[in-house]
C-alpha cells in the first residue's frame, strides 16, 4: 500500500465533473477519481470546516463509529473495475478488525473527518497512477488562479440549506 494525500477537489471543465485529485506521499503521482457533485460537496465541506446544526451523513457515521467505540484506523482504494474504483474502510474495534467496502468518495469522505490515512493499493497506482508536469512557478499561479476560479463555478450551486438536513 501506498500512503497517499487528498491534493484537490477540482472540477473537469468543460464537462463540470467533480475529480479527487490523491497525491503519492512520498512520490510523483497522482491518482485521479471522478465522484459525484453530493460526494464532491461533502469532501470540501469536511476540508472548508463547515459545522452545520445537524449531521451530514458522513458526520453521522464518524460520530456513531465514536459512539461504538470504533476506530477508522485508514481506508483503502483497492482496485479499478470495469471503471469503477473500489475502496475499502478498515477498522477496529477492541481487538478486533474489519473491512468494509466503501465508494472512495464515501471513504475519503470519512476519513477526513476522522483524521484516518488513505492508502491506494500499489498495483493499482502502478496501473493509474499519472505523474504531473513539473511547471515554473508563473504556470504555477496561474493554474492556482484557474483552480480558485473552478471553485467558485463549482460551489456557486451550492446553498447553506444545502448542509442543513
Amino acid at each position: 500500500m501506498v500512503e497517499m494525500h487528498l491534493s484537490a477537489v477540482r472540477v473537469e471543465l468543460p464537462t463540470n465533473t467533480p475529480i479527487l485529485l490523491l497525491q503519492e506521499a512520498s512520490g510523483d503521482r497522482t491518482l485521479p477519481i471522478y465522484i459525484g457533485r453530493p460526494e464532491a460537496e461533502a469532501i470540501a465541506a469536511a476540508l472548508q470546516g463547515v459545522v452545520t446544526k445537524r449531521p451530514m451523513t458522513h458526520d453521522l457515521m464518524r460520530d456513531v463509529l465514536t459512539e461504538l467505540g470504533v476506530v477508522l484506523d485508514y481506508v483503502v482504494i483497492t482496485e479499478l473495475k470495469d471503471q469503477t474504483f473500489f475502496a475499502e474502510l478498515r477498522l477496529r474495534r477492541a481487538s478486533n478488525n474489519y473491512v468494509v467496502s466503501a465508494r472512495p468518495s464515501d471513504a475519503i469522505a470519512l476519513a477526513i473527518r476522522a483524521g484516518a490515512t488513505i492508502y491506494a493499493e500499489e498495483a493499482l497506482l502502478d496501473a493509474e497512477g499519472i505523474v504531473i508536469a513539473q511547471r515554473d512557478e508563473l504556470e504555477d499561479q496561474a493554474d492556482g488562479e484557474e483552480l480558485v476560479a473552478q471553485f467558485h463555478e463549482f460551489i456557486e450551486g451550492v446553498r447553506p440549506e444545502d448542509f442543513d438536513k
